[in-house]
């Protein structure tokens, strides 16, 4: 089965915050993502809001649970209390793990899984306590993964942002692309499902989707975004679900 796809709203978020008014609806730009085939919603609710805002995830919740229930709410962020307080209240279906400070414009790296067990472990434990799938946001690193699975987390995200950023340069793409691939066997071969987010789009999700075929799901949200300026929401969401091989 191909990738699901889960739309990330931050940048439909940021773009409403720009001016003290209601639009864009993140929430009715949500529903256009899964009317059109979206499987899921992704949100990263940073601690200053400067782009979804903690107001936002009980209407989204509510959107995926009156009209949309197959799909998936996916909630992102630096484990802080806070953080997980809103996680347990919002009850998503999978909770993402990232390593962010508060200070950075866009996560740009993954969890040291071998310095930060202590802090993962406990978290995990009680993340999947409550009933949540959890996912470890993840740097390309195949000798990482056994540390990963020893968190007790459910799957990692792969980081990426470097393959991304190679969209000029098809050699270094390549390479990069071949080490998201190893971290994806590796996370395989210990018994963790593998999903990616960062920086994809159109062009690079084929070749990742071809070189990672059991990934479960990429999360995307700048790419995507710019491309609704010209294709609209559902029709941007139909071409990345066919770049995703739908």
């Amino acid at each position: 089965m191909p990738a699901k796809l889960s739309v990330n709203l931050n940048a439909i978020a940021m773009l409403r915050n720009r001016r003290d008014l209601p639009w864009p609806s993140v929430t009715g730009i949500g529903r256009l993502a899964l009317a059109a085939g979206a499987h899921g919603l992704t949100v990263h609710p940073r601690p200053d809001e400067r782009h979804t805002r903690h107001s936002d995830l009980p209407e989204i919740r509510a959107l995926i649970d009156d009209e949309f229930p197959q799909a998936e709410f996916n909630i992102e962020g630096y484990p802080s209390e806070d953080f997980l307080a809103l996680v347990e209240k919002h009850q998503p279906e999978q909770v993402t793990l990232v390593p962010d400070d508060p200070a950075q414009a866009t996560s740009d790296h993954g969890w040291n899984f071998v310095a930060d067990a202590a802090l993962l472990m406990p978290i995990v434990r009680r993340l999947k306590k409550g009933g949540f799938r959890v996912s470890l946001f993840s740097d390309a690193d195949p000798a990482a993964m056994t540390a990963a699975r020893d968190t007790g987390a459910d799957r990692i995200e792969l980081y990426t942002g470097p393959y991304g950023s190679y969209h000029s340069d098809s050699a270094k793409a390549a390479k990069e692309l071949e080490r998201l691939g190893k971290t994806a066997d590796a996370a395989f071969a210990a018994g963790l499902q593998v999903n990616a987010g960062h920086d994809l789009t159109v062009a690079n999700l084929p070749a990742l989707a071809k070189r990672i075929p059991a990934l479960a799901e990429v999360s995307i949200g700048h790419g995507l975004t710019a491309d609704a300026l010209e294709y609209g929401m559902a029709g941007t969401v139909g071409r990345f679900l066919k770049a995703c091989g739908w």
